[in-house]
């Protein structure tokens, strides 16, 4: 991550290396990874438990799984666009096929190969 250190100010410098400071501070009286995976498998085991299988298989060291006990969510809602399914007047036709693109989407295969040919796409304008 680069900061543009030139543009800024006295003052947001100021701010920068005061929030800089009390990161590399909350970071230092942090435990390491490794001392509290450690503790973990040691309560879980304790207890009769293997992170496995309180986390599930693969999350192990990652955060726990929503338990069964809690309410299960309704699946999101998918928007749907208003524009899906109308029809777009063409924008660009094939001068001597006569085929037709509206503008949208991927460039159509023959409008590729005119392009590639050195023609221009304002060339198809109607």
């Amino acid at each position: 991550m680069a900061v543009d250190l030139d543009g800024l100010s006295p003052k947001e410098l100021d701010a920068l290396i005061s929030k800089a400071k009390q990161r590399k501070q909350t970071l230092a009286k942090r435990s390491s990874q490794a001392e509290v995976t450690k503790a973990l498998v040691a309560t879980a085991k304790k207890h009769g438990w293997t992170l496995a299988e309180l986390f599930g298989a693969g999350r192990a060291s990652g955060a726990p799984k929503a338990s069964k006990a809690t309410k299960p969510t309704a699946a999101p809602k998918t928007r749907k666009s208003a524009a899906k399914g109308t029809k777009v007047a063409a924008k660009y036709r094939h001068p001597d096929t006569g085929q037709t693109w509206s503008g949208r989407g991927i460039l159509p295969k023959w409008m590729t190969e005119e392009i590639a040919k050195g023609r221009k796409r304002e060339d198809f304008a109607i």
